[in-house]
């Protein structure tokens, strides 16, 4: 079964000095989960934010957080990123030699694992462990900043994952992440993703981020038919 269409902003474009009102509007304008870019300024050239601001921000909303842990050797960090209130925790296949080792460590702390793939890496990367997987993450741009162009040659990537989870049975959520806005998300979800990070086109919407919410999950909905919204 076609797994629901998901919005999921970033809080990269938001302003950090009012981030507790910030992720309250986000949840407002019906966001259906919330997404931390963590990184740590060696496996991406960016220093974001660690698990104690994520901690603090998580009494302000009831929305489901994920942390896209774009960090090297994640291993060591994993119980303080679920400690701190992230149901989905996300580690890059190139991040570590140890991949199934640490998706089996954040399922055992409660968690739901995840993997994303850069976009050299191929879908083939994920596949001996996804049968451990919630979700596969496929870059749509090179991670580290945020307001670059999509890529829209990952597609291919995108339907190469799904094709793979029908193949081996797998019911995971695949998502996409960076340059998502309303003139790419259709590529994507017809491709097969089905959860989408959004992050500088929900600001830049004249009509607010709730509208910028709603016309993202429109288009996605409108390119996957028989999709219910979530």
């Amino acid at each position: 079964m076609a797994r629901p269409v998901q919005i999921v902003p970033s809080v990269l474009p938001t302003d950090f000095a009012r981030l507790g009102e910030e992720v309250r509007g986000l949840e407002a304008a019906g966001a259906d989960r919330i997404q931390w870019d963590v990184m740590d300024g060696q496996f991406v050239p960016n220093l974001t934010v660690g698990p104690d601001v994520i901690a603090a921000v998580r009494p302000h909303v009831s929305l489901p957080f994920e942390a896209h842990l774009m960090v090297e050797r994640p291993e060591g960090m994993l119980p303080r990123y679920v400690e701190a209130g992230c149901e989905v925790v996300i580690v890059h296949a190139e991040s570590t030699t140890h991949l199934h080792r640490v998706v089996a460590s954040v399922a055992e702390l409660g968690a739901r694992a995840a993997v994303a793939l850069n976009p050299s890496t191929p879908a083939l990367a994920v596949r001996h462990v996804l049968h451990l997987l919630d979700l596969v993450l496929v870059m749509t741009v090179n991670p580290g900043f945020g307001g670059q162009r999509y890529l829209a040659e990952m597609e291919p990537k995108v339907a190469e994952v799904a094709a793979m989870a029908d193949e081996l049975g797998c019911d995971v959520d695949i998502e996409v992440d960076g340059g998502v806005a309303p003139g790419t998300i259709a590529g994507a979800a017809g491709a097969g993703a089905n959860v989408f990070v959004a992050g500088t086109a929900l600001w830049r919407d004249p009509d607010g981020i709730a509208h910028a919410v709603a016309d993202l999950r429109a288009r996605a909905e409108s390119a996957r038919p028989g999709l219910a919204s979530a």
